[in-house]
């Protein structure tokens, strides 16, 4: 499989890595410094293109590659208010995409988790629910998209709460993320419920890159000669 890397950060490298390992090859690299060999025929050399770039860019690469005929995966975060556009413009041109806040098989593991639980304490309100994320300094969006799959998961489970917010809070419809950012630090997540006679909490703790590589390399395996707007529910059969 022949890759393109539309981010060459410390993520793309850690996919790079992680794609020769697996016997695939990196044929475009782009960064900031080199914008300008982000054309379609580059870009076409590739089997599929893996986007970790900036909310501010995000949106143009994963046009760029569609328009171009090339699968995109994208693990880019703070831009999902034009997730719809995307995916309308992904089915127009019969093209394939695939989205995630978090690629690590174990998060996407605790997200199922995330939502079990919540079901199961949706009959007893007197537990107060809250999420609490850690990452490193150099992270450009609060709260994670990470947290925010965790707080729209439970949003859609527990009818009190209508909508989350980026502080604590006392009111009962909403529900709080509170995220710290700590040198070196690849991602914490944790969803705590709160009773006056009892606490149940549930952590995911990365302790590198690695694992969000490799899962961003099976999915754009998986996207290879796919049609369709996909995730990594799809990728991992969950």
């Amino acid at each position: 499989m022949k890759i393109a890397l539309l981010g060459y950060g410390k993520m793309g490298h850690a996919i790079e890595e992680i794609a020769l390992q697996r016997g695939h090859e990196i044929v475009l690299r782009i960064t900031d410094e080199n914008l300008q060999e982000l054309t379609q025929e580059n870009i076409q050399r590739a089997d599929v293109a893996i986007e970790f770039t900036n909310p501010h860019s995000a949106v143009e690469n994963i046009l760029f590659s569609l328009n171009a005929n090339v699968p995109v995966v994208c693990g880019t975060t703070g831009w999902l208010d034009q997730l719809e556009t995307i995916e309308e413009k992904c089915k127009e041109v019969n093209g394939a995409f695939l989205y995630a806040s978090n690629f690590s098989i174990g998060v996407n593991i605790f997200f199922e988790l995330n939502k079990k639980l919540a079901t199961l304490l949706k009959p007893h309100p007197s537990y107060r629910v809250a999420i609490e994320e850690t990452h490193h300094t150099q992270k450009k969006d609060a709260p994670s998209g990470t947290a925010i799959t965790l707080a729209e998961q439970i949003i859609q489970t527990l009818p009190e709460k209508n909508k989350w917010i980026n502080a604590e809070t006392q009111n009962e419809n909403e529900l709080s993320i509170i995220s710290k950012r700590i040198d070196e630090v690849p991602g914490t997540h944790s969803v705590k419920y709160s009773s006056p006679v009892d606490d149940i909490e549930i952590i995911h703790t990365a302790h590198n890159r690695k694992g969000f590589a490799e899962g961003a390399v099976l999915a754009a395996e998986f996207l290879v000669d796919k049609k369709g707007v996909f995730s990594m529910k799809e990728v991992l059969g969950l």
